[in-house]
């Protein structure tokens, strides 16, 4: 469950309509950009410079940061009209009616201009939470949740590009007047908050919180409930995780929010927590235990009564895993599932691929330091980054990873005694015919980009093959591991743009909303998601609709198959329709025991849409413009007919569009231990010297439409860097191998212009 705080700002990008042919430009004196005293000085008088003249087409946009600058110069009465407006506007849904509820509530607590704000917004917030539904209100009480550190990230990524930078642009004033109004409103607002939210909470819902639930060899599971009050027997919503909520005044509760979310919506909401969490006694320990466990919580939850024996499980990232090692178990009263951007431990997790990558090293520490989460620690950059810096540099085995940091990380060091998908990874989740047996309904919810994006085809593709009649359902577009969890919509703002690629409107969605009508449909007899129209749900980027099939070979009607074709002219290769290079290789040669680039500076800006991209250890291949618009959609396949004079190595295979503009926009990859591609289970190691045929498919789906004139790239690299495992060669154990020992001469991949890679396509 990732927080992001550059996802609060995703929105905070203006289009305003022109006022004039000169544009306006406003002053902030330059003390703001490292004073705080200053900016919040500053901040009204550059709101009241861009109220006197801004302008907007787009009626909601222009409410929206209307009333943010009025609020900023202090015109609340005059910023409630425009809420007033803007609710009317967006209608009655209840997302629609609780976005900016908050506020709202603020405003008016200010507009009352009593002597002391607390009062006042107390009256307020009683006020409006008395209008509102539960559901609505379940929402209003999430956008009040919203954390702290995210929302002054969000201020620090507005003002940071402003710096010494005078006067502003229109856009660049509205932005920074946004987050500022935001993280100043919710510093007034948050300390006021907790008792107002217990005292809504009471009257609406039966809490239950502390509960210790006994699993099957005498450990607990600590537990919530929220209930609404109703005599009726209910289904319950069950999210179990490792995430656990923190008891801190202030403190995102995350968890919590979803369960009386639940409960608004006339289910029994339940948090499972990991055992040694919270309330439970004894270690925390990740995964292991969490299948059987949740098992236990799920017996449990049926036999209370208010529970009609029926639960179904939610929750994305951890919480999806949770899901299916649940499911493994076979309880009874587990009719449905909802995972999103699911992790699988051994498949994506601390490996992909087969390769152990270094941003997992933290995370034990952040899950069992402490009852909750240690997020000090966890967000301690600087400490990470120098660890995997004198990692690199030292050339020493990965294994030394905790020794050179100076704190022993036993679950990590447990998972490296695991290199293969062995007996300890396959008994966490289903494992072959363990998928034939669920036949219970799942929706899985995805993002293309980042985190779980592999997890999730495994899943998929795995249920359908061992379970031919299973229903089971894919939704997924241009998201990251948050928003396939949560979507789109909500929060402080809708997301437009994600890490530079930008959103199309038809991928808009509420990932909350679809949670609660598709268990409207396994549970209450409600209408199936009106997206759900086959079983593969996919957004193509570019073209702003969805489209819908069957299967993911089904995502497309064709192919095109580019040959990597040597050109001995050119830095940058070939890809060619037709095999026409000759029979001489395109040699690629890394220096594995080389630390020269330890400081270098990639020629990246590290989004998904970039002006470069870094072809480092790596062979770039370019195919010629595309003659006309062509949807790539589904999942990519290659074929590598290479030479190396190692036993083993590391590589990725990364595909991009090279818009007419010049920007690389990446879509997708493929990471891999070359000695477990055909088997992940088992290791068979290179023959040195000898032609190697490499045959692969990549897990993480895509979908764009290319505007002719746009490029294919394919990218070739050998992983040596400081965010993965290092692979020398040897045959040995990754985890044992160091530079000096073992990195011996130069790695050398001859790359046989017979490898090529088919393009998935919609004719």
């Amino acid at each position: 469950m990732i927080r992001p705080a550059i996802l609060l700002l995703a929105c905070l990008g203006f289009s305003p309509a022109a006022l004039s042919a000169t544009p306006p430009q406003f002053d902030l004196p330059a003390s703001t950009a490292t004073d705080p005293a200053a900016l919040d000085a500053a901040m009204p008088k550059l709101a009241a410079q861009v109220l006197a003249v801004y302008k907007e087409a787009d009626q909601d946009k222009y409410l929206d940061n209307l009333f943010r600058l009025q609020i900023v110069v202090g015109e609340d009465a005059d910023a409630l009209k425009s809420l007033a407006a803007l609710h009317a506007l967006r209608g009655d849904a209840p997302m629609a009616k609780a976005i900016d509820t908050q506020f709202e509530i603020y405003a008016a607590g200010k507009a009352a201009k009593a002597s002391d704000f607390a009062p006042a917004f107390q009256k307020a917030f009683r006020e409006r939470l008395a209008k509102l539904d539960d559901r609505t209100a379940a929402l209003v009480m999430r956008e009040f949740d919203t954390g702290a550190g995210g929302m002054r990230g969000a201020l620090r990524q507005a003002l940071s590009p402003l710096q010494g930078k005078h006067p502003l642009t229109l856009d660049e004033a509205l932005g920074l007047v946004h987050a500022w109004q935001v993280v100043h409103s919710y510093q007034e607002m948050r300390p006021l908050l907790p008792p107002l939210v217990a005292e809504d909470d009471q009257r609406r819902y039966i809490i239950a919180e502390g509960l210790q639930v006994k699993t099957g060899d005498g450990a607990s599971v600590c537990t919530t409930l929220v209930r609404p009050r109703v005599t009726a027997k209910l289904p319950s919503l069950l999210a179990f995780s490792i995430y656990a909520d923190s008891p801190e005044p202030g403190s995102i509760r995350g968890m919590f929010d979803d369960a009386r979310r639940s409960a608004s919506n006339g289910y029994v909401g339940v948090i499972g927590l990991t055992r040694g969490k919270a309330c439970s006694p004894g270690p925390v320990v990740p995964y292991e235990h969490d299948g059987a466990d949740a098992d236990a919580l799920i017996e449990w939850i049926a036999k209370r009564p208010w529970s009609d024996g029926r639960v179904g499980m939610f929750g994305g990232s951890y919480n999806g895993f949770a899901q299916w090692a649940a499911a493994k178990h076979l309880p009874k009263a587990l009719k449905a599932l909802m995972p999103a951007v699911t992790a699988a431990p051994g498949i994506d997790v601390p490996m992909e691929g087969n390769v152990v990558e270094n941003f997992l090293y933290p995370w034990p520490f952040y899950v069992t330091d402490n009852k909750y989460l240690d997020d000090d620690l966890y967000n301690d950059n600087d400490r990470w980054n120098k660890l995997y810096h004198d990692w690199y540099v030292s050339g020493r085995p990965y294994r030394d990873l905790d020794k050179i940091d100076g704190k022993a990380n036993p679950i990590f060091h447990r998972w490296l005694e695991h290199p293969a998908y062995d007996a300890y990874w396959q008994n966490l989740i289903p494992y072959q015919e363990d998928f034939a047996k669920i036949d219970i309904p799942v929706l899985t919810t995805a993002g293309y980009f980042y985190g779980g994006a592999g997890a999730v085809t495994y899943y998929f593709s795995q249920h359908y093959r061992y379970n031919p009649k299973a229903e089971h359902y894919l939704v997924i577009g241009p998201y990251d591991h948050f928003l396939g969890q949560f979507g789109t919509r909500g929060f402080l703002s809708d997301t437009t743009q994600l890490y530079g690629v930008t959103l199309d409107p038809a991928a808009q969605i509420d990932m909350g909303e679809l949670r609660y009508q598709w268990f409207d449909y396994v549970f209450k007899g409600g209408p199936k998601p009106a997206i759900l129209q086959d079983k593969v749900n996919y957004e193509v980027m570019g073209a702003n609709t969805w489209k819908h099939a069957p299967s993911f070979d089904a995502m497309s009607d064709g192919k095109l198959r580019f040959f990597l074709t040597p050109d001995r002219t050119a830095k940058i290769q070939r890809l060619t329709g037709t095999r026409d290079g000759g029979s001489e290789p395109v040699t690629l040669t890394v220096d594995l025991k080389d630390r020269s680039d330890a400081d270098r500076t990639p020629p990246t800006g590290g989004g998904i849409v970039d002006h470069n991209i870094d072809s480092w250890n790596g062979v770039e291949y370019l195919s010629e413009p595309l003659k006309q618009d062509t949807e790539v959609s589904g999942l990519f396949s290659g074929h590598l007919d290479l030479v190396t004079n190692k036993k083993d190595l590391d590589f990725v295979v990364e595909l991009y569009e090279l818009t007419p503009g010049g920007d690389y926009v990446d879509l997708t990859y493929k990471m891999v231990r070359a000695s477990y591609l055909q088997d992940r289970s088992h290791r068979k190691l290179l023959m040195p010297g000898l032609t190697t045929q490499l045959d692969f498919k990549s897990e993480r789906l895509t979908s764009r439409v290319f505007p002719a004139g746009s490029r294919l790239v394919v990218l070739f690299y050998v992983l040596k860097g400081q965010g993965t495992q290092i692979n020398y060669g040897t045959g040995r154990d990754v985890n044992d191998e160091s530079a000096a020992q073992d990195a011996g001469e130069p790695l050398q991949i001859k790359i046989y212009p017979d490898s090529y890679l088919d393009i998935p396509i919609w004719k």
